[in-house]
């Protein structure tokens, strides 16, 4: 059976141990990582925990709503069997009507049927495969990549791991993010939370890359899971981009990680010059969908 189930009555360690044992799992999906960055999170699970669906809640309006937050690219249904997954649009079906609108990314393994009140758009994500050795891996550089890594190799820059989530996001924050305005403070306060707290959970890593003058010219959190290792964010410079800095820094890091069973997510994107970038290091388009259901009354669902 299926049932809805309120946030304070989830059963945190039956949830993370379902999470842990799902054939898909994603580290977004851990109730540590949900309770970061969501404020109020709801439920769907099937059984004693065989299979769970999280809600991330909001109000506006005085409309109930499930939502996408930021730092999160994929959730929806999680399971412990294959056959869990098939059930996806039972699961959605479940979702209370006090829901009037969601817009939920689904995860790429759990694909939803297009029925009458549900809409469904495709987006792109980047993931590439670690399992061979860094020699092969290679091999599927484009030539482009293979220049640029040639030119970082000789300009001096270095590598520095386990630097600060604060340091990290200054270096954003002093590029894109200043003409990112759908980024508040707070968006950031959460972000560097996640990071400590997966840091502090040995999930989670900051690598950075410093020029000849000891300034950092590019950076990005991995945020590690059971099966892959996410790219959650960037941060770089003018500097950077003039040097290759990110290519360097990716390069390094599937070098360092060659010959593994994990696959490692660009986590996105729809952007063309990012798609291009990403395939770029030979990784493979693996599409996810958007769910939107909107049940708002009158002229409000037209504008949304």
């Amino acid at each position: 059976m299926i049932r809805f189930v309120k946030h304070s009555e989830v059963d945190t360690d039956k949830w993370d141990e379902c999470i842990k044992s799902s054939v898909n799992t994603m580290p977004y999906a851990f109730s540590w990582y949900l309770d970061i960055v969501v404020a109020h999170w709801n439920a769907l699970i099937l059984n004693d925990y065989e299979a769970v669906f999280p809600l991330p809640t909001r109000k506006k309006f005085l409309f109930t709503y499930a939502y996408t937050p930021f730092w999160v690219q994929q959730l929806g249904l999680f399971s412990k069997t294959y056959k869990g997954l098939r059930r996806i649009n039972d699961f959605i079906a479940k979702i209370p009507q006090e829901y009037r609108f969601v817009e939920l990314n689904m995860n790429h393994q759990a694909a939803v049927k297009e029925v009458d009140g549900i809409h469904l758009k495709s987006n792109h994500n980047f993931v590439l495969k670690l399992d061979k050795p860094y020699q092969d891996q290679i091999s599927y550089y484009s030539k482009n990549l293979r220049r640029n890594l040639k030119k970082a190799h000789s300009l001096g820059l270095e590598i520095f791991k386990n630097d600060a989530p604060q340091n990290l996001i200054q270096l954003f924050k002093s590029d894109k993010g200043s003409s990112l305005k759908h980024l508040s403070a707070n968006d950031y306060k959460i972000l560097e939370q996640v990071m400590h707290v997966a840091i502090y959970k040995h999930c989670g890593q900051i690598w950075m890359v410093y020029d000849e003058g000891n300034r950092p010219v590019a950076g990005m959190f991995l945020l590690f899971g059971l099966k892959s290792i996410v790219l959650l964010f960037t941060g770089n410079s003018q500097e950077g981009r003039a040097r290759a800095a990110m290519p360097f820094l990716i390069d390094e890091f599937i070098r360092s990680s060659a010959n593994s069973s994990f696959t490692f997510d660009f986590e996105g994107s729809n952007d063309p010059n990012l798609m291009r970038f990403y395939s770029g290091f030979g990784a493979e388009d693996q599409a996810y969908q958007s769910l939107k259901i909107n049940r708002l009354p009158g002229v409000i669902k037209y504008l949304k």
